[in-house]
């Protein structure tokens, strides 16, 4: 408190102290957008915290607020609503200064990867000033997770007794079978020796990934806000729920325990000559298992999400983990010949690849996908948005004919089956990796494919921005800062051709004026052209 006193009596605004006089009310949308600035840029400078101190003039004169209780308790109410992810004060207090009150209300840092947005804009401060998140600094933040790892943080407070007996019997017997010519010097480790070889604890100090994996379940407390949990629901055909179970850490037994929740029935395929096996199991068990323990892998515990597994009884199971996909596209997961360099919790996967929970960093995927594609069943399929993975495997044939065809064809490739089910549902491939020897290959095969790609889109770009507007800086970092938004916003052109400024600045959270300065090089470069009044027409692309 000392601290935050001396703060105040210096009376000096920062991109993590605002002032505000309010002194009997304050705009909840002001305060929802200054929520959204301070939490982003205390994020930025390494802090935990920001305050917006009400009660104080622009002139740094201290005139207390009297903002009622019920005011301040719905400004609560109105940020966990309109803030995303869900964020909301550390503390609101009054504190006398100079013989009056004023209203301190302490923000938390965005989360590390997570900007944070008020109803949907990200914001921040250019020294005094409220604007918009510059788009460089939204990226900075995101980028943050490939960068620091919270699976590896100690807990200082917790001991060996913290963790279940049970689970740290059956780590050591999966450790033994991933390491069976060290069985008989593994058996010999006392539990903290097993613990810090299997890269659970570092010198016997119990981790984050630690608790998750084996810690009693008492025990997620260590790591709140966070949660330690997975719910399992079943629906029926019309998508009402009939069951449902929550599981806690530890996490090496909870994930078998949903593993035995859902029901693995026998699927039989329709006789059709002797193209496919009489019957198998609707999903295969490493499917499940992979699917599960990936989700727990993977996830951004700093969210305080959980992870959803729903059972359809209309052959659909869906796993959900909060986190974006750090690697982008599935695609690219796929077409990679090496695993991922970045990815999030890398102290938590290794020790889940020890623990032979997972498979090799960057194999589980693409092994799902073959596991699928060999059944004859449509392949997983992924949602990445909204700041989640999302995981659809579906347990039966859905289209007779893409079956056939690949029973038919066991020459194809994986990714040729890809763009295969992607045509079978009139969708266009989404990356060039699935491009002209792909389209010919299936066009012999008697299939069709949307062969329209947008195969030199980063070269054109580049040559003809290169080209005409290289020439206007002297410093490269600045241009390639200017050459990388231009893309950004060209994008969003080319997929929408009508939009105009205002959709625009809402989409892409820049200033009006560096938006124009933007577009204006887009024209120069030759890109695009606005036909028709300003207040209206539209956008043609040249290139």
């Amino acid at each position: 408190m000392i601290n935050l006193i001396e703060l105040i009596h210096a009376k000096q605004e920062s991109e993590i102290l605002e002032f505000k006089e309010a002194k009997y009310s304050y705009d909840t949308n002001k305060l929802g957008k200054y929520f959204s600035a301070l939490s982003n840029e205390a994020n930025l400078a390494g802090k935990e915290r920001a305050y917006l101190i009400l009660g104080i003039k622009d002139d740094k004169t201290i005139v207390g607020s009297l903002i009622p209780d019920m005011e301040i308790n719905n400004f609560k109410h109105e940020i966990s609503k309109n803030t995303s992810p869900t964020l909301s004060f550390i503390d609101v207090e009054r504190i006398a200064i100079d013989g009056k009150n004023v209203i301190c209300c302490t923000i938390p840092a965005a989360p590390q990867g997570m900007p944070i947005a008020w109803k949907g804009h990200f914001y921040g401060r250019e020294g005094e000033s409220l604007g918009g998140l510059d788009l460089s600094e939204i990226e900075r933040i995101r980028n943050q997770t490939k960068k620091s790892d919270w699976s590896i943080r100690i807990i200082h407070d917790a001991t060996l007794n913290d963790l279940s007996s049970e689970a740290i019997k059956l780590a050591r017997t999966q450790y033994i079978e991933k390491n069976q010519r060290l069985k008989d010097e593994i058996v010999k480790w006392n539990d903290m020796e097993f613990l810090n070889k299997a890269r659970l604890t570092i010198n016997g100090k119990i981790t984050n990934a630690a608790i998750i994996l084996l810690g009693k379940p008492e025990s997620e407390h260590f790591i709140s806000p966070a949660q330690i949990r997975i719910t399992w629901i079943l629906k029926d055909r019309d998508g009402v729920e009939k069951d449902y179970a929550h599981f806690s850490c530890p996490m090496i037994i909870s994930a078998q325990q949903v593993y035995n929740k859902i029901r693995n029935i026998t699927y039989r395929y329709m006789q059709e000559g002797s193209l496919f096996p009489e019957e198998v199991l609707q999903y295969d068990p490493y499917l499940i298992r992979e699917s599960l323990n990936n989700c727990i892998a993977h996830q951004d515990y700093t969210m305080g999400g959980r992870v959803i597994v729903v059972e359809s009884e209309d052959s659909f199971l869906t796993f959900k983990n909060a986190g974006d996909f750090i690697p982008g596209t599935i695609e690219k997961v796929i077409e990679s010949d090496a695993p991922e360099t970045i990815y999030r919790n890398p102290f938590l996967v290794a020790a889940m690849v020890n623990l032979n929970m997972i498979d090799s960093v960057g194999s589980g995927i693409r092994k799902i996908f073959n596991i699928q594609k060999n059944r004859y069943f449509p392949l997983p399929e992924y949602d990445l948005s909204d700041h989640c993975v999302k995981l659809t495997i579906t347990g039966k044939i859905t289209d007779m004919d893409y079956a056939k065809k690949l029973a038919s064809n066991s020459n194809l490739s994986l990714r040729e089956v890809i763009a295969m089910g992607r045509s079978q549902k009139g969708e266009k491939a989404s990356n060039v990796a699935y491009e002209s020897k792909t389209n010919t290959h299936i066009a012999s095969e008697g299939l069709t494919f949307d062969q329209t790609f947008d195969q030199t889109f980063d070269q054109t770009f580049d040559q003809t921005f290169d080209q005409t507007i290289k020439k206007h800086f002297k410093q490269n970092r600045s241009y390639q800062k200017v050459k990388k938004t231009c893309a950004y916003i060209y994008r969003i052109i080319a997929a929408n051709p009508n939009i105009v400024m205002r959709e625009m600045q809402e989409n892409t959270n820049i200033k009006p004026t560096s938006l124009k300065t933007y577009l204006r090089y887009l024209v120069e470069a030759g890109l695009i052209e606005h036909v028709g009044p300003d207040n209206g027409g539209k956008w043609e692309i040249k290139i």
